[in-house]
């Protein structure tokens, strides 16, 4: 039998699907701390899919992963809601498309 090594959080569907394929899961439920650090580390994955290939799909996969990471952290829909809207009144958003390129600053 050969093995390939993941060592890494995957959505929880998979290993059913590795099971119909015919070939046996090795898992592991992960404790608060280290899912942390899987969502963090998966967040950084699949960004960098997305910005690879800029599809819907990928863009889907961030948006689980950041779901994810607000459901661990318990931070509520209504409070990320909030919250962005505060920033946004505060900072806008980026609608306007604007670039920044440098500042002069007055002395």
């Amino acid at each position: 039998m050969d093995e390939k090594q993941y060592n890494k959080l995957v959505r929880d569907n998979i290993p059913d699907i590795i099971r119909n394929d015919g070939n046996i899961p090795v898992t592991r439920v992960l404790g608060n701390d280290e899912y942390i650090a899987c969502l963090h580390e998966k967040l950084q994955e699949e960004v960098a899919e997305y910005l690879k290939d800029n599809s819907l799909e990928e863009l889907c996969d961030v948006w689980e992963v950041l779901e994810a990471i607000s459901s661990v952290m318990e931070f509520s829909k209504d409070e990320i809601e909030r919250t962005k809207l505060e920033k946004a009144e505060k900072n806008g958003v980026f609608k306007d498309r604007i670039f920044l390129e440098k500042v002069i600053v007055s002395n």
